[in-house]
């Protein structure tokens, strides 16, 4: 029989060779016999399952799952053979737009099925794109199509590499998380409980399986964007058979055409959903999103909060810069935190000239001498004012008033600061309603201006992050700091538009043979959920294509 037990040992001991030999074993025994469950006469074999830290009530803890195989070997662990990446003939192919978590896996996906994939992308391939992220600090230039939001890997590739997620019923997490480890990620992803790659280590990855997909016969056109789908009418509906592509060096126009086209464009590309809006706004629906600031703290002063005083790895066992998670209710809205980075930075995630946006990003070993995180508030299609709902009528559809707001606010922020300099105020401060007179060290290297965000910030943001604010002081003792810094604005959590599909099939209800996947699609969030979606939906285009 197989079961699963638990163990809780202090840090230090996680890498005592003693404990792992003999007082483990001893503990993991104990377990056993606490559950009425005897070995006696047999053959027992532990298998390490999940680790994860629980520093309350003043100690910290790791908290170990192992599972007790009793009377039977540890089940086989997935091994280069179990991912059947064969060469693909060519004879069906899928348009895959967006080389993000959702298109990768999705073109694999697609391999291990003979099935060619070509993907189109209109950012660079990594090295390139590293170019122009740097440019974004170092002269204040955004590229259009190539920067922390576009190009090879989305926008995961240079941020935390954050492969959490609650997503447990959308498919096998643990297919993803191995498929990455197969492609050079850290074993331990496989059994940390909120694992990370880290952005110095995930662009190798991406390339790894970018050079996977073109060995097996696939295509990556880089600088390569959609900017229209071919459709012909058919009995079904409205069909899409391939994509008008331009070049965005040379403005060539080409067209593409395959069996299938599967839409996996991120949160930012909002040309997307204007063509879709062109092509059929009947399957577009508004959607909740969040908006709001990056919060910036010491890492030692987060540290200190969440390990109760115990600032140094030596006097934590070792453990890697603090996390923490918040979350609360305003007003009607849900405010909290998201895509924190222990050890990390803030950074530019702009895509356009006369915008500012800011996410977070760290490295493996989170080491930088600050942690932040983005505090957002709720906000729902019935909260975005009238005016930006006759500009969505415009465009197409009024389900686009979600973009028409984010784009206000990410200029309104650009008009607050000062290029790519973004506009910040320290938390007090904000709290008090003055102005920042000077700063503490920041990671955002592009830097930032002293602005009163909690005059410009619309108001059901800014009150609601002010009540909120103080409620998160409460319950993290040290959070509300003059050396805490809020920086302008946090707006791509995610996408303000959904592109609706059939549940079973997963094509848009309105144009067949589309595929909409991935955070652009509105159906999920975070790189593990996004890798999941384009899977699946590589998976119902695969059954389709077997039937055809």
């Amino acid at each position: 029989m197989v079961t699963e037990i638990s163990i809780r040992v202090r840090p230090e001991e996680e890498g005592d060779e003693k404990l792992k030999n003999k007082k483990l074993l001893e503990a993991l025994n104990t377990q056993l016999r606490e559950k009425n469950l005897s070995a006696k006469n047999q053959s027992v074999e532990f298998q390490f399952v999940k680790k994860s830290i629980d520093a309350r009530h003043g100690q910290i803890k790791l908290f170990l799952k192992y599972k007790a195989y009793i009377g039977e070997k540890i089940a086989d662990a997935k091994n280069p053979q179990d991912f059947n990446f064969v060469h693909t003939d060519g004879t069906k192919k899928v348009i895959i737009v967006g080389s993000g978590p959702a298109g990768l896996f999705a073109a694999l996906k697609l391999i291990e099925h003979g099935i060619t994939p070509i993907i189109i992308e209109r950012g660079k391939n990594t090295s390139l794109r590293k170019r122009d992220i740097a440019a974004i600090s170092t002269k204040g230039v955004v590229g259009a199509d190539s920067n922390y939001c576009f190009g090879e890997g989305g926008a995961g590739t240079f941020s935390d590499g954050k492969l959490y997620t609650r997503s447990n019923k959308r498919g096998n997490i643990s297919r993803i998380l191995n498929i990455f480890n197969f492609f050079g990620a850290d074993k331990k992803i496989l059994t940390d409980a909120h694992p990370h790659i880290g952005t110095d280590k995930l662009p190798k990855i991406i390339n790894s399986m970018r050079d996977k997909i073109i060995e097996c016969g696939g295509q990556v056109l880089f600088e390569t964007k959609c900017i229209d789908f071919i459709t012909e009418k058919k009995a079904a509906g409205l069909t899409v058979i391939g994509i008008k592509a331009a070049n965005t060096q040379t403005g060539q126009i080409q067209e593409i055409t395959a069996d299938s086209v599967l839409l996996a464009t991120g949160h930012s590309a909002s040309d997307i959903y204007t063509l879709i809006a062109k092509a059929a706004p009947f399957a577009l629906q508004a959607k909740t999103f969040a908006v709001g600031v990056r919060v910036e703290h010491p890492r030692e002063l987060i540290d200190s909060i969440q390990y109760h005083g115990k600032t140094s790895g030596q006097e934590r066992g070792g453990l890697s810069a603090a996390e923490y998670r918040l979350t609360a209710q305003a007003d009607g809205r849900g405010v909290y935190s998201f895509c924190m980075c222990p050890g990390g930075f803030v950074v530019p995630s702009s895509t356009g000239p006369e915008e500012i946006v800011v996410n977070g990003m760290s490295t493996a070993a989170r080491n930088s001498l600050w942690s932040n995180a983005a505090i957002v508030v709720e906000t729902r299609p019935e909260d975005i004012e009238g005016k930006f709902t006759e500009l969505a009528k415009a465009a197409g559809s009024e389900e686009l008033k979600g973009l028409f707001f984010r784009s206000a606010l990410e200029h309104e922020t650009f008009l607050n600061g000062n290029g790519q300099a973004a506009p910040a105020q320290r938390l007090t401060d904000f709290l008090n309603g003055k102005q920042s007179a000077d700063f503490p060290r920041t990671s955002y290297t592009p830097g930032i201006v002293s602005s009163r965000l909690d005059q410009w910030l619309p108001k059901r943001i800014s009150s609601r992050l002010k009540t909120v604010f103080n409620e998160f002081g409460k319950s993290m003792r040290g959070f509300i700091t003059d050396q805490a810094i809020l920086i302008a604005s946090e707006t791509r959590t995610s996408t303000p538009v959904r592109i609706l599909r059939d549940k079973d099939s997963m094509e848009c209800i309105a144009l067949k043979n589309l595929y909409p996947a991935g955070e652009g699609s509105g159906y999920s969030g975070g790189i593990v959920s996004s890798a999941m979606d384009g899977e699946n939906a590589a998976a119902a285009i695969i059954s389709r294509l077997k039937q055809s």
